[in-house]
């Protein structure tokens, strides 16, 4: 399945995460490499939602040039044959875990776009985060620790843990 055709799939749960659904779509058929960093305006990354088997803890990673704890993920592969196998192996690297997709959860479980700063050598340009929930077991590597779901104070991973709470409440 190409990324256009996931991207037309995917059932946003708010006005938000459709306006960046839609900016995903049409960035997925105008990029000639979408999942290349050598895009210079955008480029599409992966990223996981990693929480235990009850869905109380969420494991996050200390991200040193932001300051900030977030979920697991990055940039796409060459050799990653899709967004979420990229995601798992992410996930697997930063945070040591053994990880599998959730079972209930839609793949993918949520889509963001947002824009990472201009450095030295990197002009500014946009992450378009296509990001999928993972189950996790064991005790996190170094970096990495388990939170409570929703404990965070990050907006964006907060978007998730109150998905993940949905995703567990009985309608």
């Amino acid at each position: 399945m190409t990324i256009a055709e996931l991207l037309r799939d995917y059932v946003a749960a708010d006005e938000r995460e459709e306006a960046d659904r839609c900016a995903m779509l049409r960035l997925a058929e105008e990029l000639e490499q979408p999942t290349s960093r050598d895009q210079p305006r955008a480029h599409f990354t992966a990223s996981a939602y990693v929480v235990d088997e009850e869905g109380e803890r969420t494991c996050l990673v200390a991200h040193v040039k932001l300051g900030r704890l977030l979920q697991p993920g990055g940039h796409v592969e060459p050799d990653d044959l899709t967004l979420e196998s990229a995601a798992l192996r992410e996930a697997r690297e930063e945070t040591g875990l053994e990880l599998e997709p959730h079972p209930t959860a839609p793949r993918p479980f949520d889509l963001d776009i947002h824009e990472i700063p201009e450095r030295p050598g990197e002009p500014a340009h946009f992450h378009l985060d296509v990001r999928y929930l993972l189950v996790g077991r064991g005790e996190p590597c170094e970096g990495a620790a388990w939170h409570a779901v929703g404990a965070t104070g990050d907006g964006s991973v907060d978007r998730l843990a109150a998905k993940v709470i949905r995703l567990r409440t009985p309608a």
